[in-house]
């Protein structure tokens, strides 16, 4: 019997169904098929490695980033936060999917709703391998934390992707918001 490696059609299928039984996607086998990282997990496979489990914890307590010329008005403090992104939901008013509203009156109905703040949007654009696939296409806004700008309006910062990368950005309170501008809520 050779020692080169054979994947027969059982091996294949036993594979698929693995990966599909443990959450994989087809990014996650690509991914994973691409560079050294199946060499480095053929220690643990044979006993002799082990896998650590990285827990990004984000500071909601700290004080955000505020660009030169702002000022914050408002920044809601949220402890330390685990990352998980199934603890994030895209939250849409109903107005925002009818058409659209304007700033300050979502900004009323989010009063009482769990808004992050801005620290989690800058810790997602400093490790983007975290923001969810989903997002892109849309401009997620964390309403934790209102700016006023140096002419006096009051405005929001957002994270979107663009030409295969992730930014910052925001919008004026007093424009309207639609369907392409949701609030990332904290789910319980």
């Amino acid at each position: 019997m050779s020692d080169k490696f054979a994947l027969d059609v059982v091996q294949a299928a036993e594979l698929k169904y693995a990966f599909e039984r443990n959450g994989f996607t087809n990014a996650d086998v690509k991914k994973m098929s691409s560079g050294d990282l199946l060499g480095r997990l053929l220690p643990v496979i044979r006993g002799n490695g082990e896998v650590n489990v990285i827990k990004h914890l984000i500071d909601l307590d700290g004080n955000p980033f505020v660009p030169d010329g702002w000022k914050v008005e408002e920044h809601r403090k949220g402890g330390q936060l685990e990352w998980d992104p199934k603890r994030i939901q895209l939250y849409l008013s109903e107005h925002q999917k009818k058409g659209y509203i304007r700033g300050e009156r979502l900004r009323e109905e989010l009063a009482d709703k769990p808004t992050p703040n801005a620290n989690l949007l800058d810790y997602l654009l400093a490790h983007p391998h975290l923001i969810p696939e989903e997002w892109k296409g849309k401009a997620i806004f964390f309403w934790g934390t209102i700016y006023r700008r140096s002419v006096g309006s009051l405005c929001v910062r957002c994270l979107y992707w663009l030409d295969s990368q992730w930014f910052w950005g925001y919008r004026w309170l007093g424009y309207g918001w639609n369907s392409n501008y949701p609030a990332a809520l904290l789910a319980s």
